[in-house]
């Protein structure tokens, strides 16, 4: 378990942004799925402990947003954000499943999102290895 860690520590200081943001996501929706879990076993206390660590990986999502330099794709970002934040809220204060599913639901729309840009760029970067390298043997 602890090589686990180690490699997804490593991962995480090497990765690209792109790849940093949808690690969120996934973490976001562990962390959700986690709470989901504690509330079916009528754990609260867990159930508080994972909405917090989602809402604190949602809300860094929205705090590292440049809605100057994003203007409308940042400020649509932000609304989706609080949007999510209101639906952790919403589930966490009254028990309510149907408030997770909500926030998975929309983390998921921006997380495909995410990975089609991750995957174009690990094209774009394939590309560029072949363009250096042919003709060379490697």
């Amino acid at each position: 378990m602890q090589n686990a860690s180690a490699y997804k520590t490593t991962e995480i200081n090497t990765a690209d942004r792109v790849r940093i943001i949808s690690l969120m996501y996934d973490g976001a929706v562990n962390f959700i799925n986690l709470a989901k879990e504690r509330l079916q076993q009528g754990d609260l206390s867990g159930k508080g402990l994972y909405t917090g660590k989602a809402t604190a990986v949602i809300g860094e999502l929205a705090s590292s947003l440049n809605m100057e330099a994003g203007g409308e794709i940042a400020s649509n970002l932000k609304m989706l954000y609080d949007y999510i934040l209101d639906r952790l809220l919403f589930a966490n204060l009254h028990n309510n499943q149907a408030g997770y599913d909500e926030a998975i639901r929309v983390i998921n729309i921006l997380r495909e999102g995410w990975k089609e840009m991750e995957k174009q760029q690990q094209s774009s970067v394939k590309q560029s290895e072949g363009i250096l390298t042919a003709g060379v043997k490697v």
